[in-house]
């Protein structure tokens, strides 16, 4: 009989005043009893729904069967078998929103934990487990793929296994993309995303770093290359602002460059080469998931941080864990909260912002309620440093200086949604550079698609 406890097994954590100050990982992961415990909770349904909640099809009773019996290794083969970055989605993916949410166990109590399983698995493999490189058989045919972050990285594991000699082109020094600049140290160690990749690269997967294309090379000149297909993969880099009096003030940041600082560059160690300006008081500004990444690191490095967000505390869209963890850790959320104007000292630095207060009117075309300002409830706030995280758009680098591949209205590379074939013949795209700023896991089902795509396209030419 499977365990009907209501509740998922307790995942250890950091306490929040520990935490908070340093940039160990948050969550310190199952122990194989406590893996167990919650296999066993799995019902082992006969339609399976948890799995079309996988973008990228994951057979999840399969694996949790696995943990059940013990063989953790034959869990670890089964996740793989769709799944090239298990230890990354066990941490990061918005499990609550796809396989948990369609979980029968989630109907009267809590769902399986499938992402805490997830990642004991992976995390036991990298610690006990042989790394098997298997043997593929070239197929004699070449590809490019733009950008390692989450759906170039997918994309190109899937088509390495398909035989093809694959290059990726990354425009940083390291291959990972926003796993690697974006989400901090506490929520996903860099080295779990290094040795990822070096999964990659063992099954042949050529990285080229420091190649911005649309500069280095073009599109064109990858097809002059000899490469038979290319897939876009460049991600959405390209920050918003709200476009209101004093953004341009010494300590305002865009969410983007504050955690490449923060992650890529190490700004948090004394040592480091590149250091980032240590606000007081910081206010980021936006109430996502990258929202929260900013104010938890400006936090451990030792600031009085606000989450000044329009809307409320329910309307928040970030994961309520990762809502709940900033509030553990002493954020404060000043919502229905909006700034309007950024106030400087006479030296150019930013001493306050000028905000308004909000409520919330009728629904608009998201279906979320609009927030009205409430005319005369201007009031500053004092603060030093200001974080700019209300989205991102897509670099215009790659579609400039590519003839014939089309853009939509937010500069959002046009590709078909099943396949991921651009207005551009040969021309792939998947991720954030065709939906703008959205989820690992879903550019990672993004860039698996593709992958199958590319293949289709070659071997019927």
């Amino acid at each position: 009989m499977p365990n009907m406890s209501p509740n998922k097994v307790p995942m250890p954590h950091q306490e929040p005043n520990v935490r908070n100050k340093n940039v160990a990982e948050v969550a310190t992961g199952y122990t194989l009893e406590m893996a167990q415990e919650e296999a066993d909770r799995c019902l082992q349904c006969k339609h399976k729904p948890c799995v079309n909640g996988c973008p990228v099809g994951v057979q999840i009773p399969e694996f949790i069967a696995l943990i059940k019996e013990g063989d953790i290794e034959g869990a670890y083969d089964k996740i793989k078998e769709t799944n090239a970055l298990p230890a990354v989605c066990g941490r990061v993916c918005p499990q609550e929103d796809q396989c948990e949410k369609l979980c029968v166990r989630a109907i009267k109590h809590e769902a399986v934990g499938i992402g805490r399983l997830e990642r004991f698995v992976a995390d036991y493999h990298m610690a006990n487990g042989e790394n098997k490189i298997p043997t593929i058989e070239k197929n004699g045919h070449k590809v490019a793929v733009v950008g390692a972050g989450p759906a170039g990285l997918t994309c190109a594991g899937d088509l390495a296994k398909k035989g093809y000699e694959v290059t990726v082109y990354e425009a940083l020094h390291k291959a990972g993309g926003v796993l690697e600049y974006g989400i901090p140290e506490f929520r996903l160690p860099k080295a779990i995303v290094s040795k990822e990749v070096q999964a990659l690269k063992d099954l042949g997967v050529h990285m080229e770093t420091n190649m911005v294309i649309g500069k280095v090379f073009d599109i064109d000149e990858l097809f002059e290359d000899e490469n038979e297909a290319v897939f876009i993969g460049s991600g959405a880099g390209l920050p918003n602002f709200m476009k209101i009096p004093g953004e341009n003030l010494n300590g305002v940041f865009s969410a983007n460059e504050f955690l490449t600082r923060f992650n890529l560059m190490k700004a948090y160690d004394v040592e480091a080469d590149t250091p980032i300006f240590k606000g007081k008081k910081v206010a980021v500004v936006g109430g996502g998931n990258v929202a929260m990444d900013a104010a938890r690191c400006a936090k451990r490095l030792g600031a009085e941080v606000y989450i000044v967000y329009r809307r409320g505390t329910e309307e928040l869209p970030a994961r309520k864990e990762e809502v709940e963890h900033a509030m553990e850790e002493g954020i404060i959320f000043k919502t229905l909260n909006n700034p309007v104007q950024v106030l400087g000292d006479d030296k150019g630095n930013v001493s306050a912002i000028e905000c308004v207060e909000m409520e919330l009117g009728e629904p608009d075309e998201s279906g979320r309620r609009r927030p009205v300002v409430k005319e005369g409830s201007n009031f500053t706030l004092d603060i030093d440093c200001m974080i700019m995280s209300i989205g991102t758009s897509p670099n215009p680098l790659i579609h400039r200086t590519t003839e014939g591949l089309d853009t939509n209205k937010w500069g959002c590379l046009i590709a078909d949604p099943k396949t991921g074939a651009t207005t551009r013949e040969g021309v792939f795209a998947g991720g954030d550079a065709v939906t703008g700023a959205a989820t690992v896991i879903l550019a990672m089902g993004a860039g698996k698609e593709a992958a199958q795509a590319m293949d289709d396209y070659i071997q019927n030419k």
